[in-house]
């Protein structure tokens, strides 16, 4: 199956912040509820002691991903872990939702491009499940961004371009409308949008399966490595690892 890069209506600029939060909201909430990232737990510290560092700069990081979850066990090894967040649309409540969850959580009020951090930003740098969000071009730019601020990186997604993956994001407006209740903080917004009004269960189907075509395969993972400038400086590692009922892809590249 070929990538098909259709558009989101979370990248859309002209959809209204608080949907696009209550979107993004819901995808932290799952994360964290259903533990997805427990796989990859060893692939993060494993990228932490080669860059020498226990900070992670999060890039597009939505509603703060599955990262209260992830904090939690990360820490147990490293309890100087700091984790900042960022995003080009910073969903600010749930970044400072997520920073009473635990005293090492920061965020970044203003917009981060992934494709651009600022050099003052230093740490290892991770996305989860937004390296599809960006064509090609874009995704390379980002890998060649943190070899040139000698910055060590970690993509994960949690789908894949596959019949089976697709299926399941075809289930996700039952996920929407059995977990929002329960999503916090809590909106009365979010079940107006939800329930009354069903425009967050459309738009996360929509994306959903629309982030499953976009999502890069290993094969094209190594071939946006394959055309980096001074891409022998890092140490790279493109695969998929067993997380729960699922897989996740991952891409880590650590400065030598």
């Amino acid at each position: 199956m070929s990538r098909i890069h259709l558009f989101e209506f979370e990248d859309q600029q002209w959809l209204p912040e608080f949907i696009r939060n209550y979107m993004t909201d819901f995808l932290q909430f799952l994360s964290n509820k259903t533990a997805m990232y427990r796989g990859i737990v060893p692939v993060i510290e494993k990228a932490l002691k080669e860059s020498q560092t226990n900070q992670i700069i999060d890039l597009a990081s939505g509603g703060g991903g599955g990262l209260i979850w992830l904090n939690a066990e990360l820490r147990k090894n490293n309890p100087d872990l700091k984790i900042l967040l960022t995003d080009y649309y910073p969903n600010i409540p749930a970044f400072e939702h997520t920073q009473k969850q635990a005293d090492n959580f920061d965020f970044v009020k203003t917009s981060v491009d992934a494709r651009n951090v600022p050099e003052n930003l230093k740490g290892l740098r991770t996305q989860f499940l937004s390296f599809h969000h960006f064509k090609p071009k874009d995704a390379q730019q980002i890998l060649q961004n943190a070899i040139d601020t000698n910055s060590s990186i970690a993509i994960f997604e949690g789908q894949e371009r596959s019949v089976p993956s697709i299926v399941a994001m075809l289930l996700s407006p039952i996920s929407v409308l059995l977990t929002t209740p329960f999503i916090r903080p809590f909106k009365i917004g979010r079940i107006i949008f939800t329930y009354l009004i069903p425009i967050v269960p459309i738009l996360v189907l929509w994306d959903g399966v629309v982030s499953s075509l976009r999502t890069y395969s290993v094969e094209e993972m190594n071939e946006l490595i394959s055309k980096l400038n001074n891409k022998d400086n890092f140490n790279w590692e493109v695969g998929k690892v067993k997380s729960g009922p699922a897989k996740i892809l991952y891409l880590l590249g650590t400065k030598k």
